[in-house]
This record gives C-alpha cells, sequence and structure tokens, in this order.
C-alpha cells in the first residue's frame, strides 16, 4: 500500500541537548534499497504527502511523476505543527534554519546521508534551501517551488498582520485563513472563478462564501499554536542570518538547482528567484529556472498539476 502510518522519532538540537520529536511519514521502497527523497510540507499541510489523504497525490505515488515504485520519499512534520503532541517554550528563537537541522538530524538518524532530491513548496522550499546551505553535499537536486532562501519584506509584513490577527481576534484561525487566501490567490483568480455572483442560500457574495469556507475547514483541522508557529517560521526564512555571504554559501552546494515559480505569485514574486537564478549562474551553478503559468497565484503549485508534473518530469526522468 501507498499509505504508512506516522512514524516518531526523538532528535537533538544541535546547540543544546533538547530533544524534539519528528514525526514522518515515508513511502516507498525500505531505506537502503533506492534513492532518497525528501519532500518539504508547505504551511498548513503536513507530512502525508500520498495516498487518500496526501496532500501532493496527484504527483507521488505508485507510477505518478515521483514514483513509490522507484524511490524511497519521506516527510517530515515541521514539529510543533500541530499534527504531533510537541509545543516549543517559544517559538521567538526558532527559525526554518533550525527546523532544517532537526530534518538533516532526522534523516542521519534514519540511517539516510544522501539524497536523490529535496524537494518543498511554500515555507517547504525555504526548508529545503536552508538543509542545501547546512549540508552542501546532501543532495542531488535542489527544488524549491514557489519559495525563496529568504523571506523578503512583503513575506515578513504579511506574517506579521497575520500574526496579529492570530493573536486579537475573536476567531483568530478563521479570519487568518481568510486573510491568508488573498495572498495564496489573485483577483483575476477570484474574477474568473466567482464573477461577483452571489450565493442565494446565504445571502452573501460567493467569494464571501468561498472565504469562510476555507477558514472553517483549516479550523476544523489545525490549532492555533500551530498556525503561531508556520506563520513565524515562514517570516524566519533567511540563509544568511548569521551575516554569512550569498556566494561563500553556495559555492560548496553541489547539487542541481532547480527554481520553480508561479508568474502570478503575490508571496514569493517570481522576480526574485530570477534575480536568485541569475546570481547563481554567475556562481556557474547548474541551475535551471522554471515558471508556472497560472492566474491562481501562489496556490497554483497545488492547482496546476499538468504544469508541475511536466518540469518534474525532466528531473525524475522514470
Amino acid at each position: 500500500m501507498d499509505k504508512k502510518p506516522l512514524n516518531f522519532l526523538a532528535v537533538e538540537i544541535l546547540e543544546g541537548q533538547i530533544k524534539v520529536p519528528l514525526t514522518y511519514y515515508m513511502s516507498g521502497p525500505n531505506i537502503g534499497t533506492a534513492p532518497v527523497v525528501l519532500i518539504n510540507h508547505p504551511l498548513t499541510a503536513n507530512a502525508i504527502f500520498s495516498g487518500v489523504d496526501g496532500w501532493w497525490s496527484e504527483i507521488v505515488g505508485p507510477s505518478k511523476v515521483i514514483d513509490t515504485n522507484l524511490y524511497t520519499v519521506i516527510s517530515f512534520n515541521i514539529p510543533g505543527n500541530g499534527i504531533d503532541s510537541y509545543k516549543w517554550k517559544s517559538i521567538e528563537k526558532i527559525h526554518t534554519g533550525l527546523i532544517a537541522k532537526l530534518f538533516i538530524n532526522g534523516l542521519k538518524k534514519l540511517g539516510i546521508t544522501d539524497l536523490y532530491a529535496i524537494i518543498g513548496g511554500s515555507i517547504g522550499g525555504g526548508i529545503s534551501w536552508e538543509m542545501a546551505v547546512l549540508s552542501p553535499k546532501l543532495c542531488k537536486h535542489l527544488i524549491p517551488i514557489a519559495s525563496d532562501w529568504k523571506s523578503t519584506d512583503w513575506v515578513i509584513a504579511n506574517t506579521f498582520i497575520q500574526k496579529q490577527i492570530l493573536k486579537n481576534s475573536k476567531d483568530p484561525i478563521v479570519d487568518a485563513r481568510m486573510h491568508a487566501m488573498l495572498l495564496y490567490r489573485t483577483p483575476e483568480s477570484f474574477s474568473s472563478r466567482f464573477a461577483r455572483s452571489e450565493n442565494e442560500y446565504k445571502k452573501i457574495f460567493n467569494v464571501e462564501s468561498w472565504l469562510l469556507h476555507h477558514g472553517q475547514a483549516l479550523k476544523n483541522r489545525f490549532t492555533l499554536d500551530g498556525y503561531l508557529l508556520v506563520n513565524h517560521l515562514l517570516g524566519s526564512i533567511n540563509i544568511l542570518r548569521n551575516n554569512q555571504n550569498f556566494d561563500t554559501l553556495i559555492e560548496p552546494i553541489s547539487a542541481e538547482i532547480h527554481l520553480i515559480s508561479v508568474d502570478s505569485d503575490l508571496l514569493f514574486i517570481p522576480d526574485e528567484d530570477k534575480s536568485t537564478y541569475n546570481r547563481l549562474k554567475k556562481l556557474q551553478k547548474k541551475c535551471f529556472f522554471y515558471e508556472i503559468n497560472s492566474v491562481h497565484g501562489h496556490d497554483a503549485f497545488l492547482i496546476e498539476n499538468n504544469q508541475v508534473k511536466t518540469i518534474l518530469n525532466t528531473i525524475f526522468k522514470n
């Protein structure tokens, strides 16, 4: 079967003796018998990437683009995201670099020393960048999707507003999620879908009904602490947090770097990836830039499955 239960590890943080539980999901051949792919999940998703409950089941599974007949595929939950029972004492000093260290330690504990690919969408792509910098020889392919190696001022500003909503609203998860959906989609996406139509039963616009649905759906499956954590992490992406030099950090990375943007992304705008691509080329890195064409904005990497498949087929040539 493609679906397997969540497993548990206790992983030590490198800077101290704190042990953090990692939950992970794995599909495909046993470790050591096939190339390994690590998937870092998006903001409010989880480690279950395939099967009936998988958030990326169109892409990962038996005979899919990332074929679990050929690859051992693994994903860790971001600890504290509500899937496990772990809760950080304080999230203010937690950042995506620390999560990347935990994931690297988790791989070591599982006996995994090298990866065919690290792939991640949105915040998962930021964690993927952080892992590549911390362990430059870890993977053959680095594939950040709709993401960046840094949280721009725009991302920081929006996560700040999300934090204010989460801390001050009477219905924090619902309200924060409704605001976030405006970042994940575009005006064109809303117009093409709703066309100012009204819900006659609820006596509100259909776009309002849709926003309320998404807010309530997240509230039903997510915790406030989990949302506060992942929102905080989204604003913390920064491979240069210790005042290091971009060129110096990138030079040791041996992976082919595949930057996948969405042309209408309002959160991680494609111009940032284009700038990174040009910097990588100057460093003579083997890198590629792909663009998903869509009216749907940031979430297009979860919607435009045919385009995603076409791009990934060039990397996972089965």
